[in-house]
């Protein structure tokens, strides 16, 4: 090695010496090919290892070298192989491509030092001609548009492929009006022929086609990102007929059927999905896009089923890897970006279980429902939520909306008893984090204007807290109501409009509710529904004045709210006060035609509240004030 070492720059090794260090390339890649065709994971991953491993010190060796363009080919490609082993490092590829151009240049009698990666391509296919260089180059190249594709660099990859088909001079990949130029260089890029005497890990005609696939998925997905749905669709077809791993074309069919979807096609959605899943049934998104589908379509019997499979697949050990993923060592899995992330992004099991609650209970599958719910709730009571994302863009809710939808869910199930447990961890755990006075208003304004986010923070989740424990007392009056006990109801109710007291709405309810905080807004109902609440146990017990002034001052906070109206009408009858009832009926009827749907609908766990304040015997009470209005105006002296 010593008289190696000083041969000149440019002189080629002794032919002895290049014939070992190509019988022994030859015998890594013979290695691997009997290895990754055994179709025994364990047995391609060792051998991955000690393929890398040998090629790498191979490549050490003939570094030891001053670079002679004789053995460059074989260097070149010997390189080739060993980065095929470094999958996911890209920066350690990314610099082992550095040091192969730096090593052709500096053989050539040039210097590359001090060039980024793009100007030292550049450089390269300027300025070397030879002849034997420029298949091994062009291997390298696929390589690096490999990289640069993985990172999202979509300018300098058609920069690249533009030099290495020499379309510059050529013409060959002019690019008609609409169409691709990234695929249209890749399509007409014509490689040179591989050397049988030079053995390849990986085909670059099939890296080439990979290339094509990548390029077309990667812009198809910027497309969609951006909205133009039209063009990641032609996108994405031109993707899913492409070469790649049956993994990867199952995501491509799974962002094939979310663009058809916002493109208002779900049937078409559908078709795309259920490739997928034909595809690869472990491709769980495309489960969790379908069932979406399913819900927009209002086909909530094959959304639950689509939504259990999802949440059985989820808390399944999930199945190995096949093996012959390991046929291909570049492969598109490279590939990352926000938007993908974000469409094959994997759910918890907690989240799915949340949704199969959430629809059951919107459905009015209320045993399903309870039994969802409260599975959800041992997950949760185990630690799990930890490890899942609450409220934001997350599927599941903060955890007391949680425990109050379940309560809900008790509470028409006719488990009364459960409800009001449910609600008191909800009122246990909340009550020493509501301050003794909240001003939303003074949070409104300064959302209007620059704050510190710290103290606009607090001032939410303090709101929110406030909110979650009102509604704790609001459905433990409705349950003890359904019990039968009035009293206790009443005190409930009462206890949720003394929490209210803690905090100044924004006027009367005569503001337009597109001003409001979300937040005030559902307390502004809370308020509503436990005066109407407690205004019905009242009239139970025969406390007709007391019943009236609540349905008074319920009409207050929301003015026009058609089961406040009804019940104010019923306490003047039953108070005698036949002929204001009847005036203010004939008022209520006029305008609550316009009332009714006004401000945001509840949030789920108010649901069920909003139904037991709705007024029951509307049309009886409406008969009878019409009978009242014939009778006096047939006996004016009345």
């Amino acid at each position: 090695m010593a008289a190696a070492m000083k041969r000149r720059r440019g002189e080629p090794p002794e032919p002895g010496c290049l014939r070992a260090w190509a019988a022994e390339s030859q015998a890594l890649a013979s290695r691997w090919r009997v290895a990754r065709c055994s179709g025994r994971g364990e047995v391609a991953a060792r051998e991955l290892r000690e393929q890398r491993d040998g090629f790498g010190e191979l490549l050490l060796r003939m570094r030891g070298l001053p670079p002679a363009l004789p053995t460059l080919p074989l260097e070149l490609t010997i390189l080739y192989n060993f980065l095929l082993f470094t999958v996911g490092t890209s920066d350690s590829a990314v610099e082992g491509i550095r040091q192969g151009l730096l090593r052709v240049l500096e053989a050539c009698g040039n210097c590359g030092h001090g060039f980024s990666t793009e100007e030292l391509w550049q450089k390269v296919l300027q300025e070397v001609t030879a002849e034997e260089l420029q298949a091994p180059l062009h291997r390298l190249g696929v390589l690096q548009a490999a990289w640069w594709l993985s990172d999202g660099r979509l300018n300098s990859t058609t920069i690249l492929v533009r030099l290495l088909s020499h379309a510059e001079d050529l013409g060959r990949a002019h690019c008609s009006e609409g169409e691709n130029e990234l695929l249209s260089l890749l399509k007409t890029w014509q490689l040179p022929a591989e050397e049988t005497s030079l053995p390849l890990i990986q085909s670059t005609e099939d890296l080439k086609e990979m290339l094509c696939t990548t390029a077309a998925f990667l812009q198809g997905l910027q497309e969609l990102d951006a909205g133009n749905l039209s063009t990641a669709l032609s996108l994405l077809q031109e993707a899913a007929g492409g070469f790649c791993t049956k993994k990867v074309l199952a995501q491509i069919y799974t962002c094939l059927g979310c663009c058809t979807h916002r493109m208002g096609k779900p049937q078409t959605a559908l078709q795309h999905l259920k490739r997928a899943l034909q595809i690869d049934f472990q491709c769980l998104p495309a489960l969790s896009h379908a069932a979406a589908v399913y819900h927009q379509l209002g086909e909530t019997d094959v959304e639950l089923q689509a939504l259990a499979l999802l949440y059985e697949a989820l808390v399944k050990k999930p199945p190995a890897a096949a093996s012959s993923s390991q046929c291909f060592l570049i492969q598109m899995d490279l590939i990352h970006t926000p938007v993908l992330a974000s469409l094959l992004c994997p759910h918890h099991p907690s989240q799915v279980k949340y949704l199969l609650a959430q629809r059951c209970l919107q459905d009015g599958r209320v045993s399903d429902a309870v039994e969802h719910y409260l599975d959800l709730l041992a997950l949760l009571q185990e630690g799990l939520q930890q490890q899942v994302p609450l409220g934001g863009s997350s599927a599941l809710p903060r955890i007391p909306e949680v425990f109050l939808e379940a309560a809900s869910a008790l509470e028409q199930a006719g488990r009364h008893q459960d409800a009001i447990t449910m609600c008191e961890e909800v009122i246990s755990r909340t009550t020493d984090l509501i301050p003794r006075m909240l001003r939303p208003e003074e949070t409104l304004q300064q959302t209007e204007c620059p704050s510190p986010e710290a103290g606009l923070s607090q001032e939410k989740e303090s709101l929110c807290c406030l909110t979650w424990r009102a509604a704790g007392f609001l459905h433990q009056g409705f349950a003890w109501a359904k019990l039968g006990e009035s009293k206790e109801a009443i005190t409930q109710f009462s206890r949720c409009l003394g929490d209210l007291l803690r905090v100044q709405l924004c006027g009367s309810g005569t503001e337009p509710t597109e001003n409001l905080l979300p937040e005030v807004e559902v307390l502004q109902k809370i308020r509503l529904f436990s005066l109407i609440g407690r205004g019905i146990q009242f009239l139970e017990l025969g406390k007709h004045k007391e019943a009236l002034l609540d349905f008074q001052h319920g009409l207050q906070i929301s003015p026009g709210d058609p089961a406040a109206a009804s019940y104010l009408v019923e306490a003047l009858w039953k108070l005698n006060r036949k002929q204001e009832a009847a005036t203010h009926w004939q008022k209520f009827s006029q305008s609550s035609s316009s009332e009714s749907g006004k401000g945001r609908p509840c949030p789920l766990y108010l649901v069920s509240c909003l139904k037991q304040v709705m007024f029951p015997h509307r049309e009886s009470l409406a008969r009878s004030v019409q009978d009242f209005l014939q009778t006096a105006d047939q006996d004016p002296a009345s």
